[in-house]
C-alpha cells in the first residue's frame, strides 16, 4: 500500500537492532529518507547499508549514546543537515531492567528514566519545530507494560506509564500546533530483547527455553508472539496523512493480551 510518505524524512532512535531497525525498513520501504540513532556505530552501518542496498533509500546514521541531551540535539541536527527538513520522530531507543524490586539499584532506575522517558521528552523538545515546520508527527514506541504493575517491572512499567501521559499531553499540543503525537504500545515482540527475557526466566525457573517461553505465551493468553513488522507497519500507517485525524492514540498491538480499559 502506498502511504504517500515518498521523500518524507525521518529519525529512528534505537534503530540498530529489534522494533527500531524494522521500523527504519518500513519507512525506507515507503520512500522515507531515514537517519537511524543509536549507540552501536557498527551495528548502525549494517543496518543502513542494508536499507540502502534493498531499498535505495537516502539513509544515514548518527552513533551516540542518547541518554545525554547534547548527543540527542545531535541526532536532530544531523537528520535535518541530511535531508533538510524532519517529518517523523519516532522515539524507540531505551529498554529498561527487569527484576525483583529490592535487587534494582539505584542506577538501574537512574538509567530506566534517563534514555526512555527523558531521552523520548528531549528527542521531542528538539525535533518539534522541524515537526512543526512541516505538519509532522511524533510516535512513541511505549508498551503494554504501562496498564498494569508487575512486581518484577517497576521500571519499565512506571516509565511506560509516564510516556502514555506524555503522549496525550503533547498531542493537546500539537492539535494547536499541526504535529500529530501518538503511541503505539507493544506487546511481546519477537526480538532480541524478547529471547533475553524467555533466557531470564528459564534460569530463574530452572528450566529449559522451550518450556518458558511456552509459560511466558500461556501467560500472555495470546496465540503467538507478534513479529517486529506488524509494529513497523503501524508505524508507517501513523506517519501517513491516512492517518491525519489520528492524534494522541494509545494504540496496543499485543495479540489481545491487554485485556483492561
Amino acid at each position: 500500500m502506498d502511504l504517500g510518505l515518498e521523500g518524507k524524512a525521518a529519525l529512528v532512535t534505537g534503530a540498530s537492532r529489534g522494533l527500531g531497525e524494522a521500523i527504519a525498513h518500513e519507512l525506507a520501504n515507503q520512500g522515507v529518507q531515514v537517519c537511524l540513532a543509536a549507540r552501536d556505530e557498527t551495528k548502525l552501518a549494517e543496518v543502513a547499508a542494508a536499507i540502502t542496498a534493498r531499498t535505495q533509500a537516502h539513509c544515514v546514521s548518527f552513533a551516540g549514546d542518547l541518554r545525554q541531551a547534547e548527543k540527542i540535539d545531535a541526532a536532530v541536527s544531523a537528520a535535518v543537515a541530511a535531508f533538510g527538513r524532519l517529518d517523523i520522530l519516532v522515539n524507540n531507543a531505551g529498554a529498561t531492567k527487569r527484576g525483583d524490586f529490592f535487587a534494582l539499584t539505584e542506577d538501574d532506575w537512574q538509567d530506566g528514566y534517563a534514555l526512555k522517558f527523558h531521552g523520548y521528552v528531549r528527542a521531542t523538545r528538539a525535533a518539534w519545530p522541524h515537526l512543526k515546520a512541516v505538519g509532522g508527527s511524533v510516535i512513541n514506541i511505549v508498551g503494554i507494560g504501562a496498564h498494569a504493575g508487575t512486581d518484577e517491572f517497576t521500571i519499565g512499567g512506571s516509565v511506560n506509564a509516564a510516556l502514555l501521559h506524555f503522549t496525550k499531553a503533547m498531542s493537546h499540543r500539537g492539535i494547536h500546533e499541526g504535529v500529530r503525537v501518538n503511541a503505539i504500545n507493544p506487546g511481546h515482540i519477537e526480538t532480541e530483547r524478547l529471547s533475553r527475557n524467555i533466557a531470564r526466566l528459564a534460569q530463574a525457573q530452572g528450566i529449559t527455553m522451550d518450556a518458558a517461553r511456552a509459560g511466558l505465551l500461556a501467560a500472555c493468553g495470546t496465540t503467538r508472539f507478534g513479529r517486529p513488522g506488524e509494529i513497523a507497519s503501524a508505524v508507517a500507517f501513523l506517519a501517513s496523512d491516512r492517518a491525519s485525524f489520528v492524534q494522541g492514540a494509545l494504540i496496543d498491538i499485543d495479540g489481545g493480551e491487554n485485556r483492561a480499559l
